[in-house]
């Protein structure tokens, strides 16, 4: 799999949403993009702008959550910490 720091795949988005806990509308509202882009992006339609997804990617960054970009493990999402991790 090719992945680079701009992309973000529909299992990627979907693990990034899981991880956070977030809904597709708190995903899309945090990205500043519309439910349905978030829908479409997650059901693999490639009519989506490519500045969108990255604003998508964007925000789960923001909010903690890396992706692996390079490696055998390329297409992977790290969760961010848990609020209990650390202490």
């Amino acid at each position: 799999m090719f992945v680079t720091a701009e992309t973000l795949t529909p299992a990627q988005c979907r693990m990034a949403r899981a991880a956070l806990q977030w809904s597709v509308n708190e995903a899309a509202e945090a990205a500043g993009v519309s439910y349905r882009t978030i829908v479409r992006l997650e059901n693999e339609q490639r009519d989506i702008k490519a500045d969108r997804v990255v604003v998508i990617r964007r925000s789960f960054e923001a909010a903690g959550v890396r992706f692996i970009d390079v490696g055998e493990d390329a297409g992977g999402v790290v969760p961010h910490p848990l609020p209990w991790e650390g202490r």
